[in-house]
């Protein structure tokens, strides 16, 4: 609402900018040139609006390399000018020097101001205010963005956790992770085809969720040049932007960590969220299958911990308490070892027909 209230107010400036000039030539003996002032001032103006809405996805460091760039051509550009003028200059009649003076000082300056935008444009990613010995560079409020890989989104789990409101950070989404989704997604294999669409929905959930910041990244960094694989790429751009890599694959864990990018693994929160077994402790259990091992029997709780039991394959079936003997903690995740409580044995029932001990007659002793 407050860009097409400032769009409306430019276009009522332009148009009073043009009357104006349109007014002071017809006044002035210069009259002929009124009309082409108008008309020139407005369709700058039109242009500039056009310009402005057709171009959607402006960028902040684009605009300053714009900006910065062509002040710092317009200073050289007059630097170079004044410099050159006398070594130039000398070769012309006097009576062209003026008009050879402007025509030089108008090409140094568009020369200058090609050379730095173009400069600035291509190194945009890297570019920072430097003075000698201090180096101002962008500085990152609040959390650090995550940077989510394929598998992370495949998974789903991600999209659940945003929901809990848990991450309170920016999520930046690769353009080339996207692309590749995308390339699953269009896989001739069936079970790939229905992994990528997953995909491609929890996406889609995450950028409708008003509780997540995400942000699609074009990825268009000098560090990337030349590196194809994904992983590789998502790694030298996490470390680039100051962000953290959420994945659940094993291996990109381990590169990320090698080069120094922090990782958040999602298996590795999940187990660290499961509930927790100490040895002594009873729970019952319904024993699915037979073990590896000789007599053992597996069960599971409802977060997906794995249970041995020993001596619990002729239970497959059942549900049985077992008492926690130990537990095992490894990267793939949480096992715990137990063993089946043996029941109580039952008392004796004295009957009617059968006294007990205590009701025989004590025999006589001769």
């Amino acid at each position: 609402m407050l860009v097409r209230l400032l769009r409306a107010l430019f276009a009522v400036l332009i148009i009073g900018l043009a009357t104006a000039a349109l007014t002071h030539f017809q006044r002035s003996e210069y009259d002929n040139l009124g009309p082409s002032a108008f008309w020139a001032i407005l369709v700058i103006g039109l242009l500039t609006i056009a310009g402005d809405v057709l171009i959607r996805d402006k960028q902040i460091s684009t605009i300053s390399a714009l900006s910065f760039g062509l002040l710092i051509g317009l200073l050289l550009g007059l630097l170079f000018s004044l410099a050159l003028e006398p070594f130039i200059l000398g070769s012309f009649p006097p009576n062209r020097m003026p008009a050879a003076s402007l025509l030089m000082r108008l090409f140094i300056t568009v020369v200058c101001c090609y050379i730095t935008v173009s400069t600035l444009l291509q190194t945009k990613d890297e570019f920072r205010f430097i003075i000698p010995y201090v180096e101002f560079s962008k500085q990152t409020r609040g959390g650090r963005p995550l940077v989510l890989d394929t598998s992370v989104i495949i998974d789903g789990r991600i999209a659940d956790i945003c929901d809990t409101r848990i991450i309170d950070t920016k999520l930046i989404v690769p353009r080339f992770v996207l692309l590749e989704l995308q390339q699953v997604a269009d896989s001739s294999d069936k079970l790939k085809r229905n992994r990528g669409r997953r995909g491609l929905d929890m996406l889609k959930r995450m950028q409708s969720n008003p509780k997540v910041e995400m942000e699609i990244h074009e990825g268009n960094l000098a560090e990337l040049r030349g590196v194809n694989k994904v992983d590789e790429r998502l790694v030298l751009l996490a470390r680039a932007l100051g962000a953290r890599v959420v994945t659940n694959d094993f291996n990109l864990n381990k590169i990320a960590q090698l080069q120094g990018v922090e990782v958040i693994n999602l298996n590795e929160l999940a187990n660290a969220v499961k509930s927790v077994a100490l040895p002594g402790e009873g729970m019952l259990v319904r024993i699915v299958k037979p073990g590896d091992q000789a007599g053992q029997g597996v069960g599971y709780l409802e977060d997906g911990t794995m249970i041995v039991v020993e001596q619990g394959r002729p239970h497959v079936g059942q549900e049985v308490n077992i008492t926690v003997t130990s537990v095992l903690q490894n990267p793939a995740g949480r096992m715990i070892f137990g063993r089946i409580e043996p029941r109580p044995s039952a008392a004796p029932v004295a009957t009617a027909d059968k006294p007990s001990a205590a009701d025989k007659p004590a025999e006589p002793h001769g």
